[in-house]
This record gives structure tokens, sequence and C-alpha cells, in this order.
């Protein structure tokens, strides 16, 4: 019983011993440093030489001559090759339209509206988006803005669901505003 006992106490210092008496394998100068040790000797970051060359393929423009035009449009600043990306998140700008629905059947109009200005933001083509403000700035008596915003989901979806209500909400909008010209130049 004594026996196990001590062999348990005494294998793992026979183990460290062993371990401490192996020699320390030397570094061999034939292969190549290590990526932190090669990029320190030589000053510069190791992306330098994995730079991937984005220039155009010989005759490109000949074959391609509007090519240059495309490419002046998608980057406003070509002189940096920085573009600009916008975030895009369909699952939060849904979320947004649920929430700004939530707001319009409580006739919370300017809550809606941030909510789904936000969701436009998220989704910059959001048709369902573009007819709740629609509605919304309807609501707020703003007919301009709430015409733009029809017309944009009309732009987006010309047969979708809420077409023929966003035709009849811009029919009900030009007459609103044909009349409120004839009122005016009454007085």
């Amino acid at each position: 019983m004594l026996l196990p006992l001590l062999l348990a106490l005494a294998l793992p210092l026979l183990l460290q011993a062993q371990q401490d008496s192996q020699p320390e394998p030397t570094p061999d100068k034939s292969q190549p440093a290590a990526h932190g040790e090669r990029d320190r000797e030589a000053g510069e970051s190791s992306s330098q030489s994995t730079r991937i060359d984005l220039s155009p393929p010989k005759d490109d423009a000949k074959d391609h001559p509007f090519s240059g035009s495309a490419i002046s449009d998608a980057d406003p600043d070509s002189t940096t090759g920085v573009q600009e990306f916008r975030a895009w998140d369909p699952h939060r700008a849904a979320k947004d339209v649920e929430v700004g629905d939530y707001y319009f059947k409580r006739k919370n109009y300017r809550a809606a509206l941030d909510r789904y200005n936000e969701a436009l933001q998220w989704k910059p083509d959001d048709a369902v988006a573009n007819f709740r403000m629609g509605q919304c700035f309807e609501k707020m008596h703003q007919p301009d803005e709430a015409r733009t915003h029809y017309e944009a989901y009309l732009k987006i979806l010309p047969h979708g669901p809420l077409s023929e209500d966003a035709q009849k909400a811009l029919s009900h909008l030009k007459a609103t505003n044909s009349q409120a010209k004839i009122k005016d130049s009454t007085r």
C-alpha cells in the first residue's frame, strides 16, 4: 500500500528531471525565420509581400472602352482607391419596420417615422418602409414628402402587394393638392 503512494509521488519528479536533462534544440539557420522575426528584421509588414495586383489586363481599355466610366461612378474618390460601404442588414430593417408599425397603430406617427427611416438606413431600397413613411407623412399633413415615398415604393415594386394602395394615395394627394391650389387662387 505504501509502494503505490511512493510511486505516485516520485513519478512526476522523475519526469521533470528527465525533461530538464534534455538539451534545447538550436535554431536551424538554413530554415527561414518565423514571420514575426523576419518582419522585425526587415522593418516592414508582411502584407507588403502579399499585395494583390489590381491593375487591368493588357488591352483592357480596347476590349472594354466604357469600363472607365463605371469605375468612376462606383468610386467617387478614385485618387485614394477608398470605396464607402453602407451598412446593410435586412433583418434589422425588418425589425425596425415592425416596431414602426407598432407606433403607427398607436398613432405615434413621429416615432413610427423614425423607425421607418432607420429601416431605410439598414436597407435603403426597402419598399415597405417607403410605403409606411408615405402613410406617416400623409397622416402628418406633409403631402410632398408622402408623395416622394409612395413614388419610391412604386419605383421599387411597381406591381407589389401595396402598389394599388400607393396609386390610390398618390391620386388622393394630387386631388387634395389641386383643391388646395384652387382655394388659394380664389382668396
